[in-house]
């Protein structure tokens, strides 16, 4: 299989419950939801992405024609030693490359692996971490993982009801828009009216980090 990487980098994981871990980025090319172009966007299916996923062109972009040479490219942007290995593979949409030959790549260089996903494909087995991030009007069929990240405020989906799935942590995030102000005050408004939901920042962005 030819893997399809839009970028790839050496940074800090800068949401969720890993937040501040050293991590390889590993961004695949492509998505389910929205093909990538401003044209599409106003009738995609997720309207509110922030992500440049289209192409091989970013820095350590590029098609890798094996698992074992993109785990390689992975462990090269790692650098020396082996202790706490982590890649965080995203995209787009992971699932759709994303294979079981590439899981065991990775875990055969010593790689933690932390995958985060639209849930509308089902995960590959093996992930060491799973993060889910659910779009209005979407049939997500990956309804458990460790993590679950509610891009807020969206219309159409009911927070109360993603309680029911299986996962261990449930997060709300402020949707990144021209009312940045409002979702934010969104977000702190649903975590603290549900204490099962905790509060995430994007603190790459604030940082300043890719």
């Amino acid at each position: 299989m030819t893997y399809a990487v839009k970028e790839a980098f050496l940074t800090l994981q800068g949401e969720g419950m890993q937040a501040g871990s050293r991590a390889v980025f590993l961004r695949f090319a492509g998505c389910n939801l929205w093909s990538g172009r401003e044209a599409d966007r106003a009738t995609a299916q997720c309207r509110f992405c922030d992500t440049d996923f289209v192409g091989t062109d970013g820095a350590g972009g590029g098609k890798f024609d094996s698992a074992d040479a993109l785990a390689a490219e992975v462990e090269a942007l790692w650098g020396n030693g082996r202790e706490d290995r982590l890649v965080v593979v995203t995209g787009g949409e992971p699932m759709l490359q994303l294979d079981e030959a590439l899981v065991d790549a990775l875990h055969g260089r010593g790689f933690r692996i932390a995958a985060e996903s639209n849930g509308t494909l089902p995960a590959v087995a093996g992930l060491d971490w799973l993060c889910v991030s659910p779009k209005a009007g979407t049939d997500v069929v990956q309804r458990s993982g460790d993590e679950l990240k509610l891009v807020w405020p969206q219309a159409g989906i009911d927070p109360a009801e993603l309680e029911g799935w299986d996962f261990g942590h449930f997060l709300v995030q402020p949707m990144d828009c021209t009312e940045r102000e409002a979702a934010l005050e969104a977000a702190i408004a649903l975590a603290m009216e549900r204490p099962k939901w905790r509060l995430t920042l994007q603190a790459h962005k604030v940082v300043g980090l890719p």
